[in-house]
């Protein structure tokens, strides 16, 4: 699913970069974010191996992904899936207590039926839980045997979802850097990974924030110590960092590098953004190019055009 990318000369030069700077819009896919891109692939091949029941822990980008990935299966499985026993898939979703009230909103609307309303037959498989431990929770179903996990940050699956948007991208004419926001890392490996097959290779630069930066043990903060205080970024959620070693690699390999941005630096991001290109951005998205900014702070220079992605809400 194609999403917008386009050049931006007044951002870039707002920025202080010299060359060619392109926003791509994955808050604008269809599915929500650019969890779009892995979430219904998983689906797929699990739903292919005969798999109809699922679980997430979500803080609501993948939640909503599975959503909409559910529903479209069950939707079209006649005409998709043939050859599966044509039983429809069911989603339970595990989000914390403390997630943010706009996206829980996004799911509830999306995933349940309003009160008072007949059920049809999308939507009456999936149901949504507030929980004190969702992520434990949805290990418990997964290891009862009950659905099975969808977890990105582990399953080696969710990368080939990258390989679409990373042909998107490989079109950008002598592309140097892409700069991602990311809390378990699966999507900075997921393009890394595919650009090495295109044969080009950007340099992969992901964005944490200080209040969660797992993956960014080399980062710039002294110490690496975490602030007290929520990010406004609240999608950067993994404290493990499975993806570790493979994004160092990436990093290495790429001569990309970690950066992590701090509130202070995330709201003028979201303001220099709508300043110079009239798009509301997420502070989720805007960490990419808080990240850039702190590239260019620190006299790094691209000889070619750099990519922002806006990941999502």
């Amino acid at each position: 699913m194609l999403t917008p990318q386009f050049s931006t000369q007044k951002l870039a030069q707002a920025l202080g970069l010299a060359g060619e700077l392109y926003i791509k819009r994955e808050d604008l896919h269809p599915y929500g974010s650019h969890k779009g891109r892995s979430i219904p692939p998983m689906i797929e091949k699990y739903a292919r191996e005969g798999v109809r029941d699922f679980v997430i822990s979500s803080s609501g980008n993948a939640a909503l992904a599975a959503v909409f990935a559910v529903q479209a299966y069950n939707k079209q499985l006649d005409s998709r899936f043939r050859g599966n026993d044509n039983k429809e898939l069911t989603l339970t979703i595990f989000t914390g207590k403390n997630i943010n009230p706009e996206k829980y909103q996004e799911i509830l609307r999306y995933a349940c039926l309003p009160v008072g309303m007949a059920q049809d037959d999308i939507r009456k498989n999936i149901s949504l839980h507030k929980l004190d431990n969702p992520r434990q929770s949805a290990f418990q179903v997964d290891q009862a045997g009950d659905a099975k996990l969808l977890r990105q940050s582990t399953d080696d699956s969710a990368l080939i979802g990258y390989d679409e948007l990373a042909h998107e991208l490989g079109i950008i004419r002598n592309l140097t850097a892409v700069f991602v926001p990311t809390s378990s890392g699966t999507t900075a490996q997921g393009l890394h990974e595919a650009f090495v097959r295109q044969k080009i290779n950007p340099q992969i630069h992901i964005v944490q924030t200080d209040f969660c930066h797992a993956l960014c043990e080399n980062g710039d903060l002294l110490d690496m110590i975490s602030s007290p205080r929520p990010s406004l970024a609240d999608a950067i959620v993994d404290q493990v960092g499975r993806r570790k070693n493979k994004i160092a690699e990436a990093m290495v390999a790429s001569g990309g590098k970690c950066w992590i941005a701090t509130n202070a630096e995330i709201a003028p991001a979201i303001e220099i953004i709508q300043k110079n290109t009239g798009i509301e951005v997420s502070p989720n998205s805007a960490l990419s190019v808080a990240g850039l900014v702190k590239a260019i702070a620190a006299g790094i220079k691209f000889p070619g055009a750099v990519v922002c992605i806006f990941t999502g809400k």
